[in-house]
């Protein structure tokens, strides 16, 4: 045998460049630069030099590689992020070397607990990663391994049971499988899956059965929305981002929107309501139509509720609903909510305030604990906003079946269509449909577009809902309760579209448990673990008892 075979250096090499593959595939399942819409098959292995990795390192060592793979795959994958404000990319990259650096030592402290299926425990821990991630301050959803699914129509159907979760477990199982197969295997690979595969062909044909029983449930829970009621939303896309200028652009932007919608309205059949996007309309416009603290604002709040005033169906649009609220020490303040503006006429009827807002851009809970960090989010021109509270469900008149009636619907802004909790509330609250008003145009990137997408997919699936998204640049769509993109705008273009969706009503598993299935394998990663090291413990007890007794 050649010494220099297994050399540190080589194997280190080795390492790196099994970091470098699950990188590369990792990126590659979703969209990205190379391929618009991603690779979804390369999902279905993408994590196996990930989980190979972890096989092969030592438990001090795992910390390294899973902070590297962390920041370098998200370093690929959300590259557009700099766009925003290059400590973006800075933060998310920094967050998830943390977060693997820290997963990489469970999954490893898996595989030294367990030495027989070890890789059921390795399978378990990711899928708990996954969904942990999604919670609290830091929740960041991009880059669940069952989004990479989002084109496949009839694997995705099952996020109507569990979620997304369903498809990361169906997703994700391979990848364990094959990590674990190869870890020792050299150059006799089919051999040694082969071997491996007769050792554990159980579990591998448990995940097939699951996999034929999602496609077959995914195939016979197809519906044909022929009689359901139709809404038809007119979604305007002006394709600026409207934070980027000053007030002769924002003048600029009404324009535009006022003629796409006008066009919208002209065409047939005609729409039930018309749609803007995120902060589409810059001035604030009740602070504006009651303290007119600013001439030139006013005038352009005057002339958009001139506009709106002629129109006869309702006009949904983003806005800064700034209010004056007492500040709990005697005095009044204003105070900012990212909001969405029902119109009927030139009435605000009623409005939505975001619940679920950006970590560090859009709100900063922790002054107190990191005044350096907020006081340089403040320098940075952070805008800050006040979180809502109310999960609010619009009700408007549309014409039905020859008659009238009422549409019932909610509208989750930008980043919030990626968390599924927030629909299902909705849904939970009377919501027959999903409005998603969203700027990504600051990202000047189709594939930050499609990626947002992906998730917005799932959100009609998992709800049993119609989708219809109106953005600044892309990507405006609507979207059937099966999650199929039945209309979709051409991206980075002024344009409209009207989207004729079915209205449903009722629910699913997952509309009436949640994320009950992430729950689930979050406590079965620590159960596993904590089974697996309590068992160690015992076992080794065991045997310096049985070795004090030869001793004696």
């Amino acid at each position: 045998m050649n010494p220099a075979a297994d050399s540190p250096a080589r194997r280190f090499f080795a390492n790196l460049g099994l970091a470098v593959l699950g990188m590369a595939l990792f990126t590659l399942s979703f969209p990205n630069p190379l391929v618009e819409k991603g690779i979804p098959l390369l999902a279905w292995f993408a994590w196996a030099p990930v989980f190979l990795l972890v096989n092969r390192v030592s438990l001090p060592a795992s910390v390294f590689w899973g902070a590297l793979y962390g920041y370098g795959a998200y370093s690929l994958f959300n590259y557009w992020m700099g766009a925003f404000h290059p400590m973006a990319g800075l933060i998310i990259n920094t967050i998830y070397t943390v977060y693997l650096g820290l997963t990489f030592p469970l999954l490893k402290l898996a595989g030294i607990l367990f030495r027989r299926r070890f890789y059921l425990t390795q399978w378990a821990v990711w899928l708990a990663y996954e969904y942990l991630r999604t919670l609290g301050f830091l929740g960041y959803p991009y880059g669940i391994s069952g989004y990479s699914q989002w084109e496949i129509i009839p694997v995705i159907q099952v996020a109507r049971l569990g979620g997304v979760w369903a498809v990361c477990a169906l997703v994700m199982f391979p990848s364990a499988w094959l990590g674990a197969a190869l870890a020792g295997a050299g150059r006799a690979v089919p051999q040694a899956v082969a071997g491996f595969f007769r050792r554990e062909r159980v579990s591998a044909v448990a995940w097939f059965a699951c996999l034929c029983l999602a496609l077959g449930y995914g195939f016979l829970s197809r519906e044909d929305y022929g009689g359901a009621p139709v809404a038809r939303i007119a979604l305007i896309q002006h394709n600026t981002d409207p934070w980027r200028g000053d007030m002769d652009e924002y003048r600029q932007n009404l324009r535009v929107l006022s003629r796409l919608s006008d066009e919208a309205l002209r065409a047939e059949p005609k729409p039930d309501m018309v749609v803007w996007s995120e902060t589409a309309f810059v001035p604030r416009i009740y602070w504006h139509s009651n303290y007119r603290d600013d001439r030139e604002s006013w005038d352009l709040v005057r002339e958009l509720l001139n506009y709106l005033s002629r129109q006869e169906v309702p006009f949904v649009l983003g806005n800064d609903d700034a209010r004056l609220e007492g500040n709990g020490l005697g005095g009044w303040e204003r105070v900012d909510y990212n909001a969405v503006l029902l119109f009927q006429g030139a009435e605000i009827r009623d409005l939505y305030r975001k619940l679920h807002l950006v970590p560090f851009t859009e709100y900063f809970p922790y002054e107190r604990q990191f005044p350096r960090i907020y006081n340089a989010l403040v320098k940075a021109d952070t805008h800050f906003w006040e979180r809502g509270k109310e999960a609010t469900v619009f009700s408007v008149p549309v014409p039905r079946g020859g008659g009238p009636g009422i549409l019932k619907f909610s509208t989750p802004i930008c980043f919030e269509d990626s968390f599924g909790y927030l629909s299902r509330e909705f849904v939970r609250n009377g919501a027959e449909l999903i409005v998603n008003l969203s700027n990504d145009a600051w990202s000047h990137s189709l594939t930050a577009q499609n990626q947002h997408l992906t998730m917005a997919v799932f959100r009609a699936v998992e709800n049993r809902r119609s989708v219809v998204r109106s953005t600044a640049s892309g990507q405006t769509c609507g979207i059937n309760p099966d999650g199929r993109v039945i209309a979709l705008a051409p991206p980075f273009a002024e344009s409209w579209i009207t989207a004729e969706v079915p209205v449903l009503s009722g629910g699913t598993l997952y509309t009436a448990y949640g994320d009950y299935l992430g729950v689930f394998f979050a406590a079965l990663a620590a159960a596993l673990l904590i089974l697996g090291a309590v068992s160690r413990i015992l076992l080794a007890l065991k045997n310096d008892s049985a070795a004090n007794g030869r001793n004696r």
